[in-house]
């Protein structure tokens, strides 16, 4: 049977997951902003789809779905973090909330996230390649560099996932 100190101590920290709560505040509201910049993105790629060539098209369609992603991407960290780490999000019997919600462990965050890192940085690349004449071979080195970094990553971390995993 714990001592009070030691049962006082472990409902303090216990309890201190709730500090992780403004993180996940924080989070929605860089959602917001990347909602407002996708809004001005959208009124400034207007004009461009009116009057641009196809390149520009496709550059102004590969950023909305840019901003699109890293906003699916804070909001699998949010979902995922708060019920993971603070507490359960109780929607009632709402038919809106996702399958997911509720069954993603850590090493699913994990994944998630790193989908969709390469996903992002694969937007990215498509976008230097769409507009490959504003960039220097270094720079086009860089980009392909880090978005192998990127899905190595990836792989290792399902492999070292799946070994984890592994029934003993």
């Amino acid at each position: 049977m714990p001592t009070p100190i030691e049962h006082g101590l472990e409902r303090f920290i216990f309890r201190s997951r709730w500090l992780l709560a403004p993180f996940y505040v924080g989070l929605v509201g860089a959602i917001a902003l990347l909602l407002y910049s996708f809004v001005r993105e959208f009124f400034a790629f207007l004009p461009v789809v009116l009057h641009g060539n196809g390149t520009q098209v496709m550059s102004g369609v590969l950023t909305l779905v840019d901003v699109t992603l890293v906003a699916n991407l804070l909001l699998i960290i949010v979902f995922a973090g708060y019920e993971s780490f603070v507490s359960k999000i109780h929607t009632g019997e709402s038919e809106d909330r996702p399958e997911w919600m509720g069954h993603v462990s850590f090493s699913d965050l994990k994944i998630k996230v790193i989908s969709s890192i390469v996903a992002i940085s694969g937007i990215e690349l498509l976008k230097s390649f769409v507009n490959i004449a504003t960039y220097t071979n270094e720079q086009l080195a860089w980009k392909l560099g880090l978005h192998i970094t990127f899905v190595v990553s990836g792989v290792l971390f399902a492999v070292m996932d799946r070994i984890s995993h592994r029934p003993r």
